[in-house]
């Protein structure tokens, strides 16, 4: 099993859209590998990568799957993702061929090693995304998420989102305020929310815990005269330009967040992945060492 650049390997090579139209992959001479020759495809937004052949495996292609994996070769390192990818791709190759045992070993060891680095290290904590940010600091303020009742402003991919990690978290009393009610209809069915015109913003507003605001307004959605002073409320203000206006903030019982503070909250999680990076990076060579060790008496022909 080579580990060189455009080969059976796991280097990251992408491939050419023609050679992806024709259903080819290179070998480890640059040669054309068959459709029908057993092989993993792992395949992402960002990567292109094929694992084939039989017999002794090369360590920098070890190594190389152990990083993918564990995160430590993607954009935003020890995202979880590719984890869930990695599996995917193997299990789909092992209902296509018969792989050979070189290939499950290397796989089986990979998706342990992605599991032990995150465990062990760390690098996986801490939100790295607005939503996920979002729902971290509601989470971290104490607020019970299976009894609050959350509203958010806004339908788009970043709203979406935090919706599924509101609901990952427990929550079910969701709000969506829209002004076009068929926009918001399929955010509605699809996750179960309750769908909010913008006429009957104040009175939901009266009975809200949280406020999650994040449209592409370009003046400001939420105003004081239009807003229950009386109600505590966190409010996630994650629009630019603001959607929320500031003197709402000054408000008691109210405490608002805006784009700022969400993007300070990710920056430092960002440093603590950056911390748990170099155990990351020597819990993979120590797994490494020991996939060599254990092949000496590991059949893989």
């Amino acid at each position: 099993m080579k580990g060189t650049p455009g080969s059976i390997r796991g280097t990251g090579e992408l491939l050419t859209v023609d050679r992806r139209d024709r259903n080819n992959t290179p070998d480890a001479e640059g040669n054309e590998l068959p459709a029908s020759r057993p092989h993993v495809l792992l395949q992402t937004c960002n990567r292109i990568e094929v694992y084939a052949g039989e017999g002794e495996i090369a360590e920098t292609t070890v190594r190389h799957l152990f990083r993918v994996v564990s995160g430590l070769e993607s954009g935003l390192p020890g995202e979880s993702a590719i984890q869930g990818q990695v599996k995917a791709a193997y299990e789909a190759a092992r209902e296509q061929f018969s792989l050979s045992p070189a290939l499950h070993r290397l796989f089986q060891q990979a998706l342990r090693v992605g599991k032990l680095v995150r465990n062990r290290s760390g690098i996986s904590r801490g939100a790295v995304s607005h939503g996920q940010a979002t729902v971290e600091m509601i989470v971290a303020s104490g607020i019970p998420l299976t009894d609050a009742r959350i509203t958010l402003i806004g339908v788009n991919k970043l709203t979406e989102d935090t919706i599924r990690f509101l609901q990952q978290k427990g929550a079910e009393a969701l709000f969506v305020a829209n002004r076009s009610y068929h926009k918001a209809l399929p955010y509605a069915e699809k996750y179960r929310c309750r769908i909010v015109g913008f006429d009957q913003l104040h009175e939901v507003l009266s009975h809200t815990d949280v406020l999650i605001s994040a449209t592409s307004a370009p003046y400001t959605v939420v105003r004081p005269e239009k807003f229950p002073v009386n109600q505590p409320m966190q409010i996630f203000d994650l629009a630019f330009p603001r959607d929320i206006d500031a003197r709402i903030g000054e408000y008691r019982h109210i405490r608002l967040y805006n784009l700022e503070d969400i993007e300070a909250r990710i920056q430092q999680n960002l440093h603590q992945r950056g911390d748990a990076l170099q155990k990351a990076e020597k819990i993979i060579e120590e797994e490494v060492r020991t996939f060599f060790n254990r092949s000496k008496v590991w059949p893989v022909n």
